[in-house]
Order: C-alpha cells, then sequence, then structure tokens
C-alpha cells in the first residue's frame, strides 16, 4: 500500500495542481477577455471586428490553456504530437462545418461585404446586422428576433445589403379609373414627390402611366431619396396619395372580385 502511494502521489499531485490551473486559468482568462473586451470596445476598430476579435481572444487563450495543462499532466511531446494530429483529423471530420464557418468569417471580415448596422437580406432572413462572430453572424429583424446565420453559408450565399449605398430608389405604382384625367393624375403625384421634405431632386423623379389594367390605368411612381429615409418616404407617398386622390375626386377602382370563389368562400 504503501508502494502504491509513493508511486501515485506524483500523479495525484500533477492532477491536483492541472485543477488548480485550470480553474485559476479559467477566471483568469475571464478577467483578462474582459480586459480586452473594453480595450477593444474603446478602440477606433470598424464595429463589424469587435466581436470576432473578442471571440478570438477567448478561444486563443483557452487554447493555450490546455497546453499548459497537458505540460503539468507530463504527456510527452512526442505523443502529444501524434495525439494532436489523429485527433486534428478526427475533429476536422466531425466539426468541418464549423471550421468553415471559421473560414466563412474570416473572408466575410476580408471581404465586407456587410458592416455592424447595415440592413442585409440572405438565406431568406433580413434584419440588421448586429455582430459578426467568430462562427456566426446575428441580425435583428425588424420585429426584433435574432437570427444566427453561419458564416459559411453566409459568405457563399446570394446577399443584399440595403444599407451599402447612400441613397435608394422608391418604386410605387397607383391605379387610377379609366374615365379619370391621366394628365392631373401625372400631376397630383408629381406635386406629392415635390412636396415631401425628404425626396431628393437628383435623379429625377419619375412618373409615367405603365400599363392597362383590368380595373384601371396603372401609374408607376419612381423617386430618389436617402437609404434610411427609405420607408418614411415609401409610407408617407401611399397615404398622401389616397388623400390627395379623394381631395381630386380621382377615383381609385376596386379590384374585381372573382364572383365564383366569392361564392365558394
Amino acid at each position: 500500500m504503501t508502494d502504491f502511494l509513493t508511486l501515485a502521489m506524483p500523479v495525484i499531485k500533477s492532477i491536483a495542481f492541472a485543477l488548480i490551473v485550470l480553474i485559476g486559468g479559467l477566471l483568469i482568462i475571464k478577467w483578462i477577455i474582459k480586459i480586452v473586451g473594453k480595450m477593444i470596445d474603446k478602440g477606433r476598430l470598424e464595429a463589424t471586428l469587435k466581436p470576432f476579435l473578442k471571440s478570438l481572444v477567448g478561444v486563443g487563450l483557452k487554447i493555450l490553456l490546455i497546453v499548459a495543462i497537458i505540460d503539468i499532466l507530463g504527456i510527452e511531446t512526442t505523443s502529444l504530437v501524434t495525439l494532436l494530429g489523429t485527433a486534428a483529423v478526427a475533429i476536422g471530420l466531425a466539426f468541418q462545418g464549423s471550421l468553415a464557418n471559421f473560414a466563412g468569417g474570416l473572408l466575410l471580415l476580408i471581404s465586407r461585404p456587410f458592416k455592424v448596422g447595415d440592413y442585409i437580406e440572405s438565406n431568406g432572413y433580413g434584419g440588421t446586422v448586429e455582430a459578426v462572430r467568430i462562427l456566426y453572424t446575428d441580425i435583428v429583424t425588424i420585429d426584433n428576433k435574432v437570427v444566427r446565420i453561419p458564416n459559411g453559408i453566409l459568405s457563399n450565399a446570394s446577399l443584399i445589403n440595403y444599407s451599402l449605398k447612400d441613397t435608394r430608389r422608391v418604386d410605387l405604382k397607383f391605379t387610377a379609373a379609366y374615365e379619370a384625367d391621366s394628365a392631373k393624375v401625372i400631376s397630383v403625384l408629381n406635386e406629392i414627390i415635390k412636396d415631401h421634405l425628404l425626396t431628393l431632386k437628383e435623379p429625377e423623379p419619375f412618373v409615367k402611366m405603365s400599363e392597362h389594367g383590368e380595373n384601371g390605368i396603372v401609374y408607376t411612381v419612381r423617386v430618389w431619396v436617402n437609404t434610411p429615409d427609405y420607408w418614411t418616404v415609401h409610407f408617407d407617398l401611399i397615404e398622401k396619395a389616397k388623400q390627395r386622390f379623394d381631395k381630386e375626386g380621382i377615383s381609385i377602382p376596386y379590384p374585381q372580385i372573382d364572383v365564383n370563389l366569392k361564392n365558394r368562400i
């Protein structure tokens, strides 16, 4: 029994010391990440890089801690290299999706198709970019839901960035009855655009008769605005058009309902 304790004591001491280092190391890493995070937040780095760097610092420190613990346990370097090589192959096969996401994150930071605060659409989701993390990108939808999209998918998928350009074009269509004076309709729509404080004069607004619809004449309106003003102008023009059409006696035809469909309902 004494011989067993004599042989086991160094191992027990190594394991105990390794546990102390592990617990202390995790606490120190948490403290370092907090300090580094504050430094990164106060720095002049682009907001898109900050969450990614924080994640990268955390992962790097934890890898160093694992290496230190392995050294404390006295595992031979040669055996460790062999073990790591075998583990790397297994981990690579098991986590190839995560590796692709990590590579995708680097690609997103290099190519910069968007930045934090941009409104984007990709993979069927639309929202404002909140953070580009080491494996995922978080976007916040207009109804305040957080969607986490894998970086690997995001870096290889089609993407629409609505915030990249300073200006956007608002495209709308309005329908007036066939008996309405087309010149008057066009004049009223132009007045609505001209009177709106957020519409741009250049490029010049476009208002034209564009279609002979089943219920009436369709007029297409295209007007340029500053990107942040897009939805304000979009909804304002729709509201103002209805108000002015009513005031000017321009009738808006009701959509025709399929009688057979109505009876089935």
